[in-house]
């Protein structure tokens, strides 16, 4: 089998699935080194750095560059093939003597380059799945879809609320009723062992562990859920409340990251359910205070232009009832994404074996 030095792999990658991934793959069992051309358009929702992460993370031998490129996709037109390869030309930083493509487009690009062109999977037979497929429908698609695309795929849940309230519950009840794990709440975990127990002072330091670690987890979550959902016991927006409740000012830093990590829904638990005192809790006289400031971020945060939210109140089974109904329209709906540039002049290579 012959062997090559450079191999090119061009494509919108929008979103990369497990077809380009099988691309990429061959390059790198064929070729000494293979580039990888992430060329999207300015109209795509998806910035063309997204996609380059998302291919480096799966193939890090690869050489993965990004451009804009928003000249019309026609493949019967000579001035948009020589637009397109003036741009592909331009990223490359040696010759390349192979073209890898899955679509009979790439004779005409290996041509114009000089190379070899390399057929991998002709029809997507062996790997049936395309970017249009995963954009209508990823849930169905999921198989296909690397860690990283996963996550950004999944709709996120957060369950939260004041102490005694029914979060944890609620965000386990959700979590099975769909098959999946609750992403746990750190910060439990950290006030039962933090220096000096309970009753010492706390420090902003501490809620920024605990806020990267909790942001840690539901990223992981999101990464490896074999659906598109994540339910989260609390997050770092709520985290933000409890740093204000324990050393009375508020954290730019747990903010910030709060800002960069709006869920797609929360649910917030009612104060209307008797107090437990587990040993770890504050008390109930504080309690019905923190469900207020909760209502009143949530709020805020909403009319913003954030995650719409609900306050759900009743027995668990009637929580949970309510949860589902509220989280059903969210697994019915794909995270949307802009339509890519349209595509003409296919059919100039539909003779092509």
């Amino acid at each position: 089998m012959t062997r090559y030095a450079h191999g090119l792999v061009i494509g919108k990658f929008y979103p990369v699935h497990a077809g380009h991934l099988n691309l990429i793959r061959t390059g790198l069992a064929r070729c000494d080194r293979v580039t990888v051309q992430v060329l999207g358009s300015s109209r795509e929702s998806v910035p063309v750095e997204t996609r380059a992460g998302w291919l480096r993370a799966e193939l890090p031998g690869a050489h993965v560059v990004t451009a804009l490129d928003d000249t019309p996709v026609d493949y019967a037109d000579p001035a948009a093939w020589d637009a397109h390869v003036a741009l592909m030309r331009s990223l490359l930083d040696a010759p390349v003597d192979a073209v890898l493509t899955s679509d009979a487009y790439g004779t005409e690009l290996a041509r114009r380059l000089g190379a070899t062109w390399l057929r991998v999977d002709p029809g997507r037979v062996g790997v049936p799945v395309s970017g249009s497929a995963v954009r209508a429908d990823p849930g169905a698609h999921w198989w296909a879809l690397p860690a990283g695309v996963r996550a950004w795929f999944a709709r996120r849940v957060v369950v939260l609320g004041a102490e005694s309230t029914g979060t944890t519950t609620l965000a386990a009840d959700l979590a099975h009723h769909h098959g999946l794990e609750p992403v746990l709440e750190f910060g439990r975990e950290w006030s039962a062992e933090r220096p000096g127990g309970l009753a010492a002072p706390w420090h902003t330091a501490e809620f920024d562990l605990v806020a990267r670690e909790q942001a840690r987890r539901e990223d992981d979550a999101a990464a490896a859920t074999p659906i598109p959902l994540v339910v989260c016991d609390t997050d770092v927006l709520a985290t933000t409340l409890w740093h204000e409740r324990y050393t009375g000012t508020r954290s730019p830093s747990v903010e910030h990251l709060a800002e960069r990590r709006v869920p797609d829904l929360y649910l917030l638990t009612g104060d209307e359910i008797p107090f437990v005192q587990d040993g770890m809790r504050d008390g109930e006289h504080v309690r019905h205070a923190m469900q207020d400031r909760f209502r009143e971020v949530l709020a805020a945060q909403a009319a913003a232009g954030g995650a719409p939210w609900h306050e759900l109140r009743g027995s668990p089974s009637e929580r949970l009832a309510a949860a589902c109904e509220l989280v059903a329209p969210l697994l019915a709906r794909p995270r949307p994404m802009s339509a890519p540039l349209p595509q003409r002049g296919a059919e100039a290579f539909a003779d092509v074996p």
